[in-house]
């Protein structure tokens, strides 16, 4: 008897999964009505948070700078040979994951390459955006497509190379005479510890880290979290940014280049907690605070997604 061939409806289209943020300042509690559904958070850390959007106007660049993510992948794939339209489905605000899955059934599209716009994988940075697709699915009904996700990256050359790029970036603005000494400080969301320790999390960010250190040839480095949130009572990952960089300045280090190596692109939590706050507490400390970009649509990491998506849409 002959084997039996697996039959596969082809790809369709590239869905990029993503967090969300609100355009305008009307947006922003019912954004964070949404973020916090189901959480117990008191009123006074609410009206913090919400303080932090309004000080950008209410508008986080997030769904703007993942639709550039979109549009590159979507041409670099196109260069390939794979005309697969690339379309963003958030979490939490527009465009939400059940329309962009309507969206795509309307199309007649019947199965998706998944991306999660997320370096590391945790429960709330993997696992709860597959369930999240999957309930937006149920919520489309028989007309939303399958959705079948890229493999990680967090240590893949394309995320690396774009990294270190602009960590380059970053140093070669510092004064050349302080260059050598400037100290990295590789970021990533905190999360809470009893997530963390059923998780790679903290193995995947500090292979990273280590990857671009190696990259950009600093044999000197640290790790540090940001943007916790949460019962205050509930362990976290530490240590805190700020706190690195204080124990940086006391050390005598006289320049910290911050990498968000957690994150793909820039929002609040990059544009409050990192070239706000973490600049603020440096300023305090006395030592210089200089931020790496994020990969953002940098070629490097856009043509890494495209051989996850290739990767995927070839196999057997």
């Amino acid at each position: 008897m002959p084997a039996r061939v697996r039959v596969t409806r082809p790809y369709g289209a590239v869905l990029l999964v993503a967090y969300g943020g609100p355009h305008t300042l009307a947006d922003v509690r019912p954004y964070l009505a949404n973020v916090l559904r189901g959480r117990r958070v008191p009123p006074s850390r609410i009206e913090e948070v919400a303080h932090h959007y309004e000080l950008f106007g209410g508008r986080s660049p997030l769904a703007e700078l993942t639709a550039r993510q979109a549009a590159a992948l979507q041409a670099a794939l196109s260069r390939r040979g794979h005309e697969l339209p690339v379309l963003v489905g958030m979490r939490n605000w527009t465009p939400y994951l059940h329309d962009t899955l309507a969206e795509m059934g309307a199309r007649g599209v019947r199965r998706a390459a998944g991306v999660i716009m997320a370096p590391q994988q945790s429960y709330s940075s993997w696992e709860q955006y597959q369930e999240n697709v999957a309930e937006a699915r149920e919520r489309v009904g028989a007309a939303a497509p399958e959705v079948e996700y890229v493999a990680p990256w967090f240590d893949a050359p394309g995320f690396v190379e774009a990294q270190a790029a602009r960590v380059a970036a970053a140093l070669a603005a510092i004064p050349p005479d302080r260059r050598a000494a400037a100290r990295l400080v590789f970021t990533a969301h905190s999360i809470p510890v009893r997530m963390a320790d059923r998780s790679p999390y903290v193995a995947q960010v500090t292979a990273s880290a280590r990857l671009v250190a190696a990259r950009v040839d600093r044999a000197e480095w640290s790790i540090a979290y940001q943007s916790r949130s949460g019962d205050p009572r509930e362990p976290w990952l530490e240590p805190d940014v700020t706190s690195v960089i204080q124990d940086l300045a006391a050390a005598g280090v006289r320049d910290a280049v911050v990498v968000p190596v957690g994150f793909v692109s820039d929002h609040i939590e990059v544009l409050y907690d990192l070239d706000t706050e973490a600049r603020a507490a440096a300023s305090s400390a006395g030592i210089g605070f200089h931020r790496a970009g994020t990969v953002m649509d940098h070629p490097a990491f856009i043509e890494m997604l495209a051989d996850r998506v290739e990767a995927l849409v070839r196999a057997p």
